[in-house]
């Protein structure tokens, strides 16, 4: 096994152990597991000759995403920004850890440690093709849930914070999913008030 697929193993193993599952087209996955598979393959299908750091930030991007949670952080803007930024410097250190353990040196450890952290994310194509790709799987596999908890209102604010943070590539790769009747009709109200 070579260290790229090494440190898809360690991720992996560690995903699994998502306490939430999904349920995706009859079969039940560990969360984190399902969206980082997810994840990586949108980055494939945006950068199909993505660079091995970015390759391996995609399937590390939220490892161990279950163990800090939410509810520990107040409530509101501040506190779930607190929680986010925390977030993000515990998942590039358990990535770091991993690779380590996998065998890369620091230099790839440092690049994927930069775009799990989101640093420079308009100048930086791979951080921002990660970011495209995040958007996208929230598009593709939890924009409906998201639908039925909250008002139309909030979702199209949503909608147009999810627009802005995506590049043109991502933007252009969401018009051209499938959306259910109630998701194509929020998008078209989120885009054309934005």
């Amino acid at each position: 096994m070579d260290k790229l697929e090494q440190a898809f193993t360690f991720f992996d193993n560690y995903n699994k152990q998502s306490p939430e599952h999904i349920t995706w087209k009859g079969e039940e996955f560990p969360s984190e597991y399902f969206y980082a598979l997810k994840l990586y393959d949108w980055v494939n299908k945006l950068e199909p000759d993505a660079p091995e750091a970015l390759l391996l930030a995609s399937r590390s991007q939220h490892i161990g995403r279950w163990e800090i949670a939410r509810k520990s952080y107040p409530d509101g803007r501040v506190g779930y920004l607190k929680w986010r930024s925390d977030l993000a410097k515990f998942h590039a250190q358990k990535s770091s850890e991993l690779l380590l353990e996998a065998g890369f040196d620091e230099t790839i450890i440092n690049r994927v440690k930069q775009i799990i952290l989101k640093q420079r994310i308009k100048a930086d194509n791979d951080v921002q093709t990660i970011e495209n790709a995040l958007c996208l799987v929230f598009l593709e596999f939890q924009f409906d849930d998201l639908i039925q908890k909250l008002s139309e209102e909030k979702m199209i604010d949503i909608l147009q914070k999810t627009w802005a943070k995506m590049s043109t590539p991502g933007q252009d790769a969401a018009l051209a999913m499938q959306y259910s009747e109630e998701g194509s009709t929020l998008l078209k109200k989120a885009l054309n008030a934005g």
